[in-house]
């Protein structure tokens, strides 16, 4: 997918991005489709009419919530659920034990609500929509705490977990990630093709029963990969 060389420039579009939105208010649905009509986005105004879910496949869907509870949880779960659709949160809080439970759903792409102009929503659905992640910078050091006390104080019955080791190049993927590198990038800095990145995280994740490229990182920075 082309993306624009800068914010505010002309897109030049080879594949037209399509989200459904999910925000409780309507009110402030209606100022998001708006914000996004702004972009080059195409909206999917009545997502749960559409005949069935493998019509959704390929898009992206973002979702508003001001404070994360147990039902904006079970929806962002119910949204992931099958890998069919990425999923950008514009979150107005996340405190730390939100913020894991947010990737654990399998959410890899975080917006600060009052950070959401239509050139940085435009901007996270496309890193969504390639599969890569993004999480503001004070989130990632909410992360990296938590890393650290998981670090200081080990769970018990790891053992199984512990014989399993990350290859060289998963490694290798996961450093370049953790210094913010997307899909493209890391294919050109390994020499790999995308579908090679993209085949060992998979991998990667499914092997450790990870949820997302945030948690493989947190996983690698834990097990002194990184």
């Amino acid at each position: 997918m082309q993306m624009a060389g800068q914010l505010g420039a002309t897109p030049r579009i080879t594949e037209q991005l399509t989200v459904t939105v999910h925000v409780a208010d309507q009110l402030s649905r209606a100022g998001l489709i708006s914000h996004l009509g702004r972009s080059d986005v195409h909206v999917l105004e009545y997502p749960e009419r559409a005949p069935g879910p493998a019509d959704l496949s390929g898009t992206v869907a973002v979702v508003v919530s001001d404070r994360i509870d147990d039902l904006t949880l079970a929806e962002l779960r119910r949204l992931v659920r099958g890998g069919k659709r990425q999923v950008v949160l514009v979150a107005g809080q996340l405190r730390e034990p939100e913020l894991v439970s947010v990737l654990e759903c399998g959410v890899q792409t975080i917006v600060w609500r009052h950070q959401a102009t239509p050139e940085r929503l435009a901007r996270a659905i496309r890193i969504a929509a390639r599969g890569d992640s993004e999480l503001p910078p004070d989130l990632l050091g909410q992360l990296l705490a938590v890393v650290g006390r998981a670090q200081r104080h080990p769970a018990g019955g790891s053992a199984q977990a512990a014989a399993l080791r990350l290859a060289p190049r998963e490694v290798d993927v996961l450093s370049l990630i953790a210094d913010g590198l997307e899909t493209r990038q890391i294919a050109e800095k390994l020499s790999y093709s995308e579908r090679t990145v993209k085949n060992v995280l998979h991998g990667l994740m499914s092997r450790m029963q990870l949820t997302n490229r945030a948690h493989a990182v947190a996983y690698a920075l834990r097990e002194g990969y990184l």
